[in-house]
């Protein structure tokens, strides 16, 4: 869809897989860590990022580009009529320690190459749209995340600019040196009755797309998570003076405990999911029974009320576990967060952008939390997932410069058959 003028060269078009890639590896030098991508919120690496993502939003078309009041970048792409609704897109460009170039920019970087080439076609849609790089999802630094979107949902919570990271330095202190107009953060909220609502695109982040041979995939929806721990209490002793008959072994017992997570995230299929990350055996050694032992529980399903009962079901199990093996347990959910279906119309919409690109529909959940999920119940909310290999949050972590190109076409088309629609 280049434009040029007569007798010319075609413009490059700005949905080319290749030049988006080209600008994550050039995004990609702005880190804290030499050798590897590591941009925690608001660090210096951070800050060169986000004025070269301004850059990129001005040459984009994009206009009023500005630093809100959390350090998220926003610009502002103007409808063809005054008083026009606004739609969202974006996504973060903070990273994980030695993360991968994908997580969050690719959704800000196709987000500006959907809007250049509007500009390219010299195309007005009736609605606004703003393009938002948030620069605080991960929650690496500080212990609250998602911050960002919060304020634009309107849901920030103030006390988060309490947290302190490991050098002591408070979020507080960190906005200020990052030249955040932190007093300002009632101006990031959207008022939804002005906004149509908010468009993600994201690496899948998983397997299912790459098995199933699409390179896009339509989100259903993000899952709820319950978080916390099991704590395991024994008797410690010496290994070789305590019959095993008359043991009350907490790493044995937790271990019991740890498959019956597993088992239980088994049981609804694809449905839900159990994971246990962490193993804590205090006073371990190779010669004493364990008496201590504590690990991690994440329960994650798009279902709210198939996620409360797989947590109970856990709960039971862990106690009769217990029981048997004469050791005390409790279970402590320290994390709860609802589930976020994303929007009909709008899922349904980038559906058939999908199809019309004679691509196959696929339709997955998110198991990983995104700025999209805070919108729930605050706006309309959709997401579009991009095929990648090997996971995320690792420097292996890829997609495909031709699926790119694809996200950033179906983006495109998004944009117009909205227009069409709304």
């Amino acid at each position: 869809m280049p434009r040029s003028a007569p007798g010319s060269a075609p413009l490059p078009s700005p949905l080319d897989g290749e030049i988006i890639v080209s600008r994550l590896k050039e995004l990609a030098a702005c880190t804290d860590v030499p050798g590897e991508m590591t941009r925690l919120t608001l660090t210096p690496a951070h800050k060169r990022a986000a004025a070269q993502v301004s850059f990129w939003m001005r040459e984009a078309g994009l206009a009023q580009v500005h630093m809100d009041a959390t350090g998220s970048i926003v610009g502002r792409y103007a409808a063809d009529r005054a008083n026009a609704k606004t739609l969202v897109l974006g996504s973060h460009i903070d990273t994980v320690r030695n993360a991968g170039i994908y997580d969050g920019n690719l959704g800000v970087l196709t987000a500006i190459a959907a809007v250049e080439a509007l500009k390219q076609q010299g195309i007005r849609l009736p609605f606004a749209i703003e393009v938002a790089a948030f620069a605080d999802e991960e929650g690496v630094r500080f212990l609250s995340t998602l911050t960002s979107s919060k304020a634009m949902a309107g849901i920030f919570d103030p006390k988060s600019l309490e947290d302190v990271d490991a050098q002591g330095i408070s979020r507080m202190e960190a906005l200020r040196s990052f030249g955040a107009p932190v007093d300002r953060v009632a101006d990031c909220r959207r008022d939804p009755a002005e906004t149509l609502g908010y468009v993600e695109v994201h690496i899948e982040q998983g397997p299912v797309l790459e098995a199933a041979g699409a390179p896009l995939g339509i989100v259903t929806g993000i899952a709820g998570a319950s978080r916390g721990h099991v704590r395991i209490r024994g008797e410690a002793g010496h290994s070789g003076t305590l019959p095993m008959a008359m043991r009350h072994d907490a790493l044995t017992a937790a271990a019991e405990m740890i498959l019956a997570v597993e088992a239980r995230g088994r049981a609804d299929g694809k449905e839900l999911v159990a994971t246990v990350g962490t193993l804590i055996i205090a006073g371990s050694a190779v010669n004493v029974v364990p008496g201590e032992v504590q690990f991690s529980l994440d329960v994650r399903a798009l279902s709210d009320e198939l996620r409360t009962r797989a947590v109970a079901d856990i709960r039971a199990a862990v106690a009769d576990i217990a029981e048997r093996r004469g050791v005390k347990a409790s279970v402590d959910i320290g994390h709860e967060v609802p589930a976020a279906p994303c929007h009909g119309p709008l899922k349904e919409r980038m559906a058939k952008v999908v199809e019309g690109l004679q691509l196959p529909v696929v339709r997955l959940p998110s198991g990983a939390g995104h700025d999209a999920m805070v919108f729930r119940g605050v706006m309309p909310m959709a997401m579009l997932f991009v095929r990648s290999e090997n996971g995320s949050h690792n420097p292996r972590e890829y997609a495909a410069p031709a699926d790119i190109g694809l996200a950033a076409e179906a983006l495109y088309a998004f944009l117009l058959k909205t227009a069409e629609e709304e």
